[in-house]
């Protein structure tokens, strides 16, 4: 067949570009688009395309390469290479000459060798500061192209509610709002201000994922609409409609009986129609196939990309199963519109058109030692880090001064560069996507049981020991014992880590999680948990040093949040850095020090046992405590630590709130002032949160939610007046009829320093009768 060209013409508007190919396009054709290819399946063992693999896999074209970078496991300028050969045989190889667009995963970073991993998203969410989230992902995004990746299967904003549940740790936490504010900020920073050097960024997981049966992996997820609205789709709205997002992922589980890879309500009357979304639906991995493999929702692969195409998934990923024969033999037999198959390739082909790749798909593999090699990106993961700890407790023993001569750093996380690694970081990762005795690098067939050597693999990292050694070996003398492992229940360390505790001024004891997905690990993807206290004996071990009479400052590595009533009565000081990554121990030893003034908020509630949870501090009225009792007869039904709660060492004081009207209508605005001021004698970062409350509406509404927030930088003896300008709109609900309204009444205002610290009260009303309204996402904020 001759091709007609006319889709080469870049004087054309994508329209009519996408429009001229599509009526060239072959059934197969067409179906190539819709799906993917790992890129391992198109190499050797040396990691070198092969030519009958090309030709097999590639002949129709593809829709995407999987994960050229990450799976192919190649340095930055290898992978851009290999990148390259694909993008060309495409062009020069197929009918169509239609290049792919290359997907990567992007959690925490670009996940592939060399690039820079930046703290995970727990993390992100705990600096509290949306700008540094979007300089991140600015930084993400230039690393991806630069190797020919255009496509991030990130961000998670999933609002979370389990610890249990492995993917904590990927989430932006607890709160709508701030996970709609970090989320936005971290789509703005890989999708750019426009299409040139874009990345598209993929919201997921769609929707209401994180609170599952038990907090179990895929489990169905039990929420009535006007609550799934409201809280678990704020976030997927606000990428959508606030921040322009490219492309959505259905989650793994199902709603009410419907897997959401094959619910057409959500993925088209909601996401589509409600939403005005015009991306790309790609599905999570082997999603579709899962319809039938797991959810038995249909008997065979032909009955799930029937099922999927109809709800609105446009691509399969990681590779073409459903999406290939099976959802030909449909199309040919009548079972599914050729239509609907036409829509979502008019989908992938835009994005290809307005990425530019017809004109260029290939990137100059000789810039990417200069960008992988910048040193700002890893001052920026270091930064990031240490604005990210949240000091959970203190008595006054951080920060470490010249009077700690001896310094003991205890603890199995305490000197390992893997515990700074969340399931998303590279290689962490990909220990559970390989076969550990399937050697990559060493690919000699007389050798097939030679391990991966993955510690080449890591970035150059710093761990909590090196950073203290760093920062103060030339003023003290610095210990070390390991104790413990992670998870083992091996205490036979004990008595080495309790001799040096007992002989130094101050105990660094540094635990935690063992993020990733294969065995052996305790928090990521299917890495679920009954139990949320320290894994192992890790508790115990803070037990017995704290028992040597040596004050004991507790780290916490981690990527959920842990029970710690255990040994929080142990400790003089407790800290969170979550999973923070190749600079994590630097970013600490800078907190313990005071050469960074911890900031960070908490942005999930720590619970005090397992048998709390759920327990968030947006609930209802009814809800957070036992009628008439207040708690449980053997536990406070409060959280130990609570949303946005973390310490400094300084101290802040709040005054002077005045709200600029005491009326307004349902489409008003009030402006929300209110002073801070340092008042300790060091600089420090305050997270200024603001609340809002309904006491009397139609129908039941949380006790309180968070509606702005804004991280101030403040000398000491510094005073600042920060500024909010709410919308009303943001007090609105889905009302009795299901509309979403503002209705009339008073509006309480809260202005603290945590959910549960609120120093500044005030209220408004608003007047009038209910009116529908557009929803809000965001609230500005103004700082002098």
């Amino acid at each position: 067949m001759t091709l007609n060209a006319v889709h080469l013409n870049p004087s054309l508007t994508a329209e009519q570009r996408v429009d001229a190919l599509l009526s060239e396009m072959t059934l197969d054709e067409k179906l190539a688009q819709l799906t993917g290819i790992w890129v391992t399946e198109l190499i050797d063992r040396e990691r070198k395309p092969v030519a009958d693999k090309l030709a097999y896999r590639l002949g129709y074209g593809i829709g995407h390469l999987t994960r050229v970078g990450a799976s192919s496991l190649l340095p930055p300028t290898e992978s851009a290479k290999l990148a390259n050969t694909l993008q060309r045989y495409l062009l020069d190889q197929t009918r169509l000459k239609i290049p792919a667009i290359v997907h990567e995963e992007s959690c925490a970073g670009y996940m592939a060798r060399g690039a820079t991993t930046f703290p995970q998203a727990m993390a992100m969410a705990a600096m509290w500061e949306p700008e540094l989230v979007e300089d991140i992902a600015r930084i993400i995004r230039r690393q991806m192209r630069a190797v020919g990746a255009h496509h991030a299967l990130a961000p998670v904003l999933d609002v979370v509610r389990d610890p249990r549940w492995g993917r904590v740790e990927e989430t932006f936490g607890e709160d709508p709002f701030l996970i709609s504010a970090v989320g936005a900020a971290y789509i703005r920073g890989l999708q750019g201000d426009s299409w040139d050097g874009r990345v598209i960024a993929t919201a997921k997981h769609f929707a209401a994922y994180g609170i599952s049966e038990g907090g179990m992996n895929w489990a169905p997820v039990h929420v009535p609409e006007r609550e799934f609205r409201e809280m678990f789709l704020t976030p997927f709205r606000a990428a959508v409609l606030g921040a322009g997002i490219e492309s959505v992922m259905p989650a793994y589980h199902e709603l009410d009986g419907v897997p959401c890879h094959a619910d057409k309500w959500l993925l088209v009357d909601i996401l589509r129609n409600e939403m005005g979304f015009n991306g790309t639906v790609v599905s999570d991995y082997f999603g579709i196939n899962q319809l039938r493999e797991y959810h038995h929702v249909t008997g065979d692969k032909q009955g799930a990309a029937r099922l999927a195409i109809e709800a609105g998934v446009d691509v399969e990923l990681p590779n073409q199963d459903c999406y290939g024969d099976p959802l030909k033999a449909a199309v040919e037999s009548g079972q599914v519109d050729i239509g609907l198959i036409d829509a979502c390739v008019r989908r992938v082909l835009r994005q290809k058109v307005m990425l530019g790749l017809f004109e260029d798909p290939y990137v100059d593999d000789g810039r990417v030692i200069d960008i992988y090699s910048d040193a700002g990106a890893i001052a920026l993961s270091r930064e990031a880090a240490g604005k990210g700890v949240v000091l959970l407790k203190n008595d006054g023993i951080l920060p470490l001064t010249s009077a700690h001569k001896t310094i003991a750093i205890i603890g199995p996380a305490a000197h390992s560069i893997r515990s700074l690694q969340g399931d998303y970081h590279y290689p962490s990762h990909l220990e559970g996507m390989f076969d550990p005795d399937q050697s990559l690098e060493a690919p000699n067939p007389a050798q097939p049981n030679v391990k991966i050597d993955w510690t080449a693999h890591f970035p150059p990292s710093v761990t909590a020991l090196d950073g203290v050694i760093s920062a103060l070996g030339e003023q003290a003398e610095i210990v070390y014992a390991k104790g413990c492992d992670i998870d083992s229940s091996d205490t036979s360390g004990f008595a080495e880590a309790a001799a040096l505790a007992k002989g130094a001024d101050v105990a660094v004891v540094v635990v935690g999680d063992k993020a990733g997905l294969a065995k052996g690990a305790t928090s990521g993807e299917s890495i679920d948990r009954a139990d949320i206290c320290l894994p192992g004996v890790q508790s115990e071990l803070v037990q017995a040093i704290a028992a040597t009479g040596t004050p004991v400052v507790v780290v916490l590595i981690h990527g959920r949040p842990f029970a710690l009533s255990d040994i929080e009565a142990h400790a003089s000081a407790i800290l969170t850095c979550w999973q923070p990554a190749e600079q994590g121990g630097a970013a600490l030893a800078d907190v313990l020090t005071g050469a960074v003034n911890p900031g960070g908020k908490l942005p999930m509630s720590f619970p005090r046992a397992v048998g709390q949870i759920p327990v968030y501090y947006n609930h209802k009225p009814s809800g957070g405590r036992t009628h008439w009792q207040g708690d449980y007869i053997d536990l406070s039904t409060k959280p130990l630590y609570p949303f946005g709660h973390g310490l400094s060492y300084t101290q802040f004081d709040y005054s002077d709130l005045h709200l600029s009207a005491a009326e307004v209508d349902a489409n008003g605005k009030v402006e929300i002032s209110a002073t801070v001021t340092n008042t300790g004698e060091r600089a420090g970062d305050e997270v200024v949160q603001l609340y809002v409350g309904d006491p009397v509406s139609s129908v039941t509404r949380p006790v309180k939610a968070l509606k702005g927030f804004k991280r101030v930088h403040l000398s000491a003896g510094q005073s600042k007046r920060v500024t909010f300008h709410l919308s009303a709109q943001h007090l609105a609900f889905y009302g009795l009829d299901m509309r979403y309204q503002v209705e009339p009444g008073e509006v309480t205002v809260m202005v603290g320093a945590s959910s549960a610290d609120i120093r500044l009260n005030g209220s408004f009303t608003i007047t009038g009768a209910s009116t529908p309204v557009e929803q809000v996402y965001f609230t500005p904020v103004e700082v002098h």
